[in-house]
């Protein structure tokens, strides 16, 4: 009982992280319709500018975390700008593949800023162990299990009850409505890549806190894809529900069968969906006549 409780705690912390990444992943498909395979860099980027914000600059985390989330809006309307704006109109594969490159370039500039080799990271989050049920885990987890939760409430609050969430959504349905309604549609644009690089830089600290970073951050970014094909690549809510079963999976499968497959496993659910239901467990199931 007490392995299972802190398997639990263990899924439910990744599966937080990994909704926070999805939940950017699943807004640029929405508003834009493309497939970033850049999110998992986002993520990677997130941590290492945080780290050097408290461990080479010697902030306070607060500042170090405000400054990250600067970065990452920046480096969101930068990406969003120069690099997915051109190409508006062109088929989707072109910026399918324009996003693996950009992923290809985020990686080689933090391998060349701060190199390859892991980092310890000095930790903002307490880290001790905890009892919980009988198990011990440490608190770090659970921290980040509670500031995952208030970041996907704020951003659900933001989409239901801010001027621009409800604009997002609009654009999400219907662009060309959205356009006669006057939203400037290239804006939402801007907004869903930043929102989607703060969520994952906010991801990436969580995950740095607890591992330290080094360039393996990047693969945890992956485990995105498995979790908007579970959920639904236009569903926010799958999007958390889908973190939430991905990462428990992967921790019961970890801890009862052993390591190794529990890094296949999302890949083999992420088959295994596109199989039996390519929408996902709550995308919208689109028909299209001939």
């Amino acid at each position: 009982m007490d392995l299972f409780i802190q398997l639990s705690l263990t899924g439910l912390t990744n599966g937080a992280i990994l909704a926070l990444a999805a939940l950017g992943f699943v807004l640029i498909y929405k508003s834009s319709d493309v497939l970033n395979f850049a999110q998992g860099e986002f993520l990677l980027v997130g941590a290492y500018v945080i780290y050097a914000m408290i461990a080479q600059f010697g902030l306070h985390w607060t500042i170090g975390m405000a400054l990250t989330i600067l970065v990452s809006i920046g480096v969101g309307v930068t990406v969003e700008r120069l690099v997915l704006r051109p190409m508006i109109g062109e088929p989707i594969i072109s910026v399918i593949m324009v996003t693996i490159g950009l992923s290809s370039l985020l990686k080689a500039i933090v391998s060349t800023i701060w190199g390859n080799q892991p980092k310890a990271f000095p930790p903002f989050i307490p880290s001790q162990p905890v009892r919980v049920f009988g198990a011990t885990v440490g608190l770090d987890r659970l921290w980040a299990i509670v500031i995952a939760i208030l970041m996907l409430g704020l951003f659900n609050f933001f989409f239901r009850r801010s001027k621009e969430g409800i604009a997002m959504r609009a654009v999400a349905d219907d662009q060309q409505a959205a356009l006669s309604m006057g939203i400037s549609v290239k804006k939402i644009f801007a907004w869903a890549w930043s929102i989607a690089a703060t969520t994952a830089a906010i991801g990436g600290a969580l995950v740095a806190n607890i591992v330290g970073v080094g360039p393996e951050l990047a693969g945890f970014g992956l485990r995105v894809f498995p979790v908007v094909i579970l959920g639904g690549l236009d569903s926010i809510p799958g999007a958390i529900i889908g973190g939430v079963i991905i990462g428990l999976l992967e921790a019961y499968t970890g801890g009862y069968i052993g390591q190794g497959l529990n890094q296949v496993l999302p890949f083999i659910v992420l088959i295994v969906i596109l199989m039996i239901r390519p929408y996902g467990l709550f995308g919208q199931e689109i028909i299209e006549r001939v």
